[in-house]
């Protein structure tokens, strides 16, 4: 009797007790400005209420399941809104030869349908559409008007004040879908990563045959799949982490490094890259051949060996547009790892991305060596020989 019950009970939350506070705080901000603020929009009209019960059920959406495909902007606005608007048709047009329970009914399913059609599917608007139904004298009376001015209003407000909420408090809001990664050399193969495992076919042919709505999108399904998978193979092979395999007496420069200078370490030293340092060792960039080779405009005209030297020969001049030092023409901001990050979750950035070198920084972001696609390669190859040697 006790497991019958209990398989009533859905798994327990994922979500820690930081987060499942940071959604009520949030739903409590977001429900109390919106109210504020429409009884402050709707007070000199002729709305018949400033705030609509269902519009708590969308909050929950919102601040708690802000990734769910059911709580995007147009999911809340037009689901609330078309649902309210089905609900007015049905109750204007066959309110007076059907009976409440059926005038109930085709309200909600018909605003499923909508919401279907338009691709804004929202649980909160079957609780719209039937508010619409059930709402009262007052609500029936205003009608359309009570769609367009007070669940547009409130439905409107809510989304502001979830797009600020969430991202104030680390939650992308709307929410960015986990777009493929171009081939980084733009041919037609698909990306290294894709090429063993599932492939986007296979999930999108999985989830034709599951034919139900998942409150998740296909995107972040599938990163979460591979997300899976890596750990999966850090669980069979062991976690190497970035600080086993790192290189750590690296060639550095710093802002002002002179162009000819950072050009003749890394032709010294037979390297591709730089990391850029500045005076407490963090990383503020990263250049490269290919940023030389583009800030030189050695693809457009003139021999490479002579453009190469006019791009690193100093002007000799206090100011000019001429590009002088490394700072000027290095990649800011440059993906790093930090020393505890297992090895295979650079697998995606340099096998996806097209990152050649990645570099590595302690728990005070301090600079303390780089790993490369060959460290990699090499790791990889490592840990796999010992398993089977094993």
């Amino acid at each position: 009797m006790r497991a019958f019950f209990e398989s009533w009970l859905p798994s327990a939350s994922t979500a820690n007790s930081r987060e499942q506070l940071r959604a009520a705080i949030g739903a409590l901000l977001g429900i109390m400005l919106t109210a504020v603020v429409s009884h402050l929009l709707l007070q000199h009209t002729h709305a018949s209420a400033f705030l609509v019960a269902p519009i708590g059920a969308s909050s929950v959406l919102l601040f708690a399941l802000p990734a769910s495909p059911l709580a995007q902007p147009w999911s809340v606005i037009g689901g609330n809104v078309i649902s309210g608007l089905v609900g007015v048709a049905c109750v204007r047009w066959l309110g007076a030869s059907l009976p409440l329970p059926l005038l109930a009914g085709l309200a909600c399913g018909g605003a499923i349908a909508v919401m279907f059609v338009t691709r804004c599917l929202h649980p909160p608007g079957g609780a719209m559409a039937l508010t619409t139904v059930i709402g009262g004298a007052a609500v029936q009376a205003a009608g359309f008007e009570f769609v367009l001015m007070t669940v547009l209003a409130d439905s409107v407000l809510l989304v502001l004040m979830a797009i600020t909420y969430n991202n104030l408090t680390g939650r992308s809001y709307p929410h960015v879908q986990h777009n493929a990664h171009p081939h980084p050399h733009a041919t037609s193969d698909a990306v290294p990563t894709v090429r063993l495992g599932f492939k986007p076919e296979d999930l999108d042919a999985v989830l034709q045959q599951y034919n139900q709505v998942l409150d998740i999108s296909r995107d972040d399904l599938a990163s979460l799949f591979m997300q899976t998978e890596q750990r999966a193979y850090q669980r069979r092979f062991g976690i190497i982490s970035c600080a086993d395999i790192m290189s750590r007496d690296i060639v550095s420069a710093e802002f002002g490094t002179g162009l000819a200078e950072a050009w003749q370490q890394m032709r010294a030293h037979r390297v591709a890259a730089l990391p850029v340092l500045n005076r407490a060792r963090r990383v503020i960039g990263i250049v490269t051949q290919t940023d030389f080779l583009e800030h030189g405009g050695l693809d457009d005209y003139g021999s490479i060996r002579q453009q190469l030297q006019r791009f690193l020969r100093k002007s000799g001049v206090t100011h000019t547009e001429k590009a002088e030092v490394v700072g000027q023409i290095m990649t800011q901001h440059p993906t790093t790892a930090r020393t505890d990050t297992p090895i295979v979750d650079l697998v995606p950035l340099m096998a996806d991305s097209g990152f050649h070198h990645i570099p590595i920084v302690d728990n005070e972001q301090r600079f303390v060596g780089i790993i490369t696609q060959s460290d990699l390669v090499a790791a990889l190859y490592e840990s796999r020989f010992a398993e089977a040697a094993a």
